[in-house]
């Protein structure tokens, strides 16, 4: 309703807002690309429309359909076809093109092609491969068992592939992962020498020797080094008087002069080594809280030589109790310059601090990526926020908390190698523009996970195998057709897998191609895969025209129909004086015809369905199919649908037209002229004629032989004898009652040549009398019996009600109390008077 007055019908000439819904079923619309445009540059919308319900309470509903990637390319070339998507292919056929279509209707899906006419072996559909270059098997070895140099060490396989992709269709292949037990480490420590730090600096002095004892435990190959940072050396982060350089802490303190970062030990295999090195550290200050840690660090991962770092797993443990600077911070020196990542190592010190910012967080995790280096950050409590942050942002690390004086720092650094160690995650380096790559992992216990949780894999042991299944897709023809080589690899360990990719950007047959072919208007372009790439400056479907000759007006007359004023029947566009129909959104809608007049899409339509569904349109004419007749083939010739129960065409009550029954007998209804609402049974209806000729007697016995010969009548001894459904088919059985109350049967059917047969059962049902004595015994019996029954309920009543009051009576007797006083009313017999003078004399 929105913009019922902006988009038009184009036949209608009018805005949508004109029509009825029902008028719009199974149109194509039109509407403005941009504010600019007016009617005639209007784009077919498409709209499949339907309508549900009534007038006034249905559902108008549309749904925009749109072309496939295959005809939206319009590909003038196998290659531009196949670089279009999967599923596109090319017809190769250079009969294949009807009269009026470009070039680019060659390019279509493959089932489409098909019905277009094209043979399955004349499309070209080229599909990429995987191919497996190298592929040692993993290594398996116990501790004990052969010693192995690192680079002999298998733990992912395959090692190389190379992949043909075309576009749009992804290739994969699994990585499998296995975990070597007894693989080489080689540990860095890098620690923070400011002032803070000068309790920790006296536990790590015996770290070499302890921690190589429990690192045995893990493997037999286990080298370390160490290396000190403090800050950069200019003003605001130290002091820069003489006196503070020389000693930067207090006058009782005894530090040695600030520097950035220092490689005290090279990795050695020699514990004692690095006991004896860095007791022989001092502690040194600065002014500001954070610490340069991120110079060290940078140097510590781009000097491989000076480090001593080998292609093994790599840990470099950070040990701090204060923040970092990190890219701009610099600043405050007047260092500009932004870290160049490289090595800048002169007798172990870092010599461009004062040149160089501090590097960036992204800058420093693509530096330690690139060089398979773990990092484990042992901060204080304090700061362990900030570092897990920062955690969070660098992959394969971890975050250890550090005691006050660093009295832990071994479980510290075993934990976090087992945690590290047992997660894996694949990187793949840069991908060419126009590929991608995704991840599904097949991890321990089943498990499974899709996209970037399908890069790794959580609790691994040593001996454990995992599988990656990756999938590499190219859209189009990426470094134009140039083979590239990217490269996947478990972040923190040095192997890693090749891949090298190869780009379908052209059809076989490119190869077959004919420069200047004949067939191509005298030479004007390559006959390349049935059709013609035109030289530069030449266009047309055989090159046969040139760009300056593209609008003349003589050419143009020859696209215009019957001397017209349309050009291409405003299906095309006139191109070298031949019409090139347009396009379809819908790629099943083509026009075609020398003047793009015929079409295949606007023939008559029934039941909302394009020729009804039961034939093809050709030029705006339905071919029908076979038994289908009609301008929409809507009318069927077959009458097996106007057969009724008694396989007679509208149970001969109607004619059968287009396959529907059209009853002739107005009583008559229905689907095959069978229902009657108005007619009595069949039973009913020839009751009386049945009665009268088999038994001489019924209302119709005068009138018999007049009014009931229209059926043969077939007399049987019992009921038992009269056909059955399944000796006859479309038989009525009939049970009927006469005038004394008695029943005859009889069957009533007719044949396929509309003849009646009736079969009537001699034997009738009469009812017999009622029996007297049985009736009368019954009653009196009855009567008997319940007055039996009253008696007998009589008397149950009476005993329970006697019980009740004797149990009342006895219930009242034994709470009965007796008074043993005297009588109230009671007087004595006897009367005593006593003598009030007498005195016992």
């Amino acid at each position: 309703r929105r913009y019922a007055n902006t988009y038009f019908d184009r036949q209608a000439g009018q805005p949508i807002a004109a029509l009825g819904p029902r008028d719009m079923i199974g149109q194509t619309f039109y509407g403005p690309t941009s504010s600019t445009d007016d009617i005639n540059t209007f784009r077919p919308l498409h709209l499949v429309i339907w309508w549900e319900g009534i007038e006034n309470d249905g559902c108008f509903c549309c749904v925009c359909a749109d072309g496939n990637e295959c005809t939206k390319a319009s590909a003038q070339s196998c290659g531009e076809c196949i670089q279009a998507g999967e599923k596109c292919g090319w017809c190769t056929d250079e009969d294949f093109l009807k009269q009026g279509e470009q070039k680019s209707t060659r390019c279509d899906e493959i089932e489409a092609l098909i019905k277009k006419g094209c043979s399955k072996a004349s499309i070209e559909d080229p599909r990429g491969t995987v191919t497996v270059n190298k592929n040692q098997s993993l290594t398996d070895r116990t501790k004990d068992g052969v010693k192995l140099k690192p680079d002999q060490i298998t733990q992912i396989q395959p090692q190389k592939l190379t992949l043909d992709l075309r576009s749009g269709e992804a290739q994969t292949f699994n990585l499998t992962f296995k975990r070597a037990e007894d693989y080489p480490i080689d540990l860095y420590y890098l620690m923070d020498l400011s002032y803070s730090m000068k309790d920790d600096l006296e536990n790590v002095k015996n770290l070499g020797t302890d921690l190589m004892f429990e690192m045995q435990k893990i493997t037999s190959d286990f080298r370390i080094g160490f290396g000190s940072f403090v800050e950069k050396t200019v003003m605001p982060y130290i002091s820069t008087t003489p006196a503070k350089l020389l000693n930067p802490c207090t006058s009782d303190q005894n530090c040695t002069s600030p520097f950035s970062y220092k490689n005290v030990l090279s990795l050695t295999a020699d514990g004692s080594q690095f006991n004896n090195l860095v007791s022989k550290q001092q502690i040194s200050g600065n002014l500001d809280s954070p610490e340069g840690g991120f110079d060290a660090i940078m140097q510590v991962t781009v000097c491989a030589n000076q480090i001593g770092w080998r292609n093994v797993t790599r840990l470099l443990v950070f040990s701090t109790d204060a923040g970092f600077h990190f890219a701009g911070d610099g600043k405050l020196g007047g260092i500009v310059l932004p870290n160049d990542g490289k090595c800048h190592l002169q007798e172990n010190m870092y010599t461009m601090s004062h040149y160089y910012d501090y590097p960036s967080i992204a800058h420093l995790v693509q530096k330690l990526s690139e060089n398979n280096i773990q990092t484990i950050f042992a901060v204080t409590e304090e700061f362990q926020p900030v570092y897990q942050e920062l955690k969070n942002l660098i992959p394969k690390s971890a975050v250890g908390t550090l005691s006050s004086d660093s009295g832990n720092v071994i479980k510290l650094i075993i934990d976090a190698y087992n945690s590290l160690s047992s997660e894996i995650i694949l990187e793949n380096s840069r991908l060419p523009e126009g590929v991608s790559i995704s991840y599904i992992s097949h991890c321990k216990n089943g498990v499974s996970e899709k996209g970037e949780n399908g890069r790794k894999c959580s609790n691994i042991s040593i001996g454990d195998q995992v599988t990656f299944e990756v999938a590499v897709t190219a859209k189009g023809c990426p470094s134009n057709g140039k083979s590239e080589t990217i490269k996947i690899k478990p972040l923190g360990f040095t192997e890693e897998v090749e891949i090298v990719l190869n780009f379908i950007c052209e059809c076989e047959c490119h190869e077959d191609g004919i420069p200047n072919s004949p067939a191509c208007h005298f030479g004007n372009g390559t006959l390349e895969c049935g059709a013609c790439r035109c030289n530069e400056g030449r266009i047309g479907r055989v090159c046969e025209c040139s760009k300056d000759e593209v609008r003349t007006e003589d050419l143009d007359a020859n696209c215009r129909m019957d001397n017209g004023t349309d050009i291409c029947s405003n299906n095309g566009d006139c191109v070298c004086g031949t019409c090139e129909c347009k396009k379809r959104d819908n790629p099943e809608e083509r026009y075609s015809g020398k003047f793009c007049e015929c079409d295949n899409f606007n023939c008559d339509r029934s039941n909302n369905k394009l020729c009804g569904g039961h034939g093809r349109c050709e030029c705006r004419k339905c071919i029908c199919d076979a038994n289908y007749t009609g301008s929409a083939c809507d009318c069927s010739l077959d009458t097996s649908t106007c057969l009724a129960s008694n396989k007679q065409i509208c149970n001969g009550r109607g004619t059968c037209e287009c396959g529907v029954c059209k009853c002739t007998d107005s009583k008559f209804q229905g689907p095959t002229c069978e229902i009657c609402p108005t007619c009595p049974g069949v039973c009913t209806e020839h009751k009386d004629c049945v009665q009268c000729r088999a038994f001489g007697t019924g209302d119709k016995k005068d009138t018999c032989e007049k009014e009931c010969s229209y059926f043969s009548l077939i007399i049987k001894k019992k009921k038992e004898e009269l056909p059955q459904p399944n000796d006859q088919p479309y038989i009525n059985h009939c049970k009927e009652r006469d005038a004394n109350d008695c029943w005859f049967f009889f069957t009533y059917a007719t044949k396929n040549d509309s003849t009646v047969e009736v079969h009537v059962a001699e034997e009738l049902e009469c009812p017999s009398g009622p029996d007297i004595i049985p009736i009368v015994a019954g009653v009196v019996a009855g009567i008997v019996l319940i007055g039996l029954a009253l008696l007998l309920i009589w008397k149950l009543l009476m005993i329970i009600h006697d019980r009740r009051e004797f149990a009342k009576f006895e219930k009242e007797k034994m709470n009965a109390k007796w008074d043993a006083g005297e009588n109230p009313i009671y007087k004595s017999a006897v009367t005593t008077v006593v003598n009030p003078k007498y005195e016992g004399k």
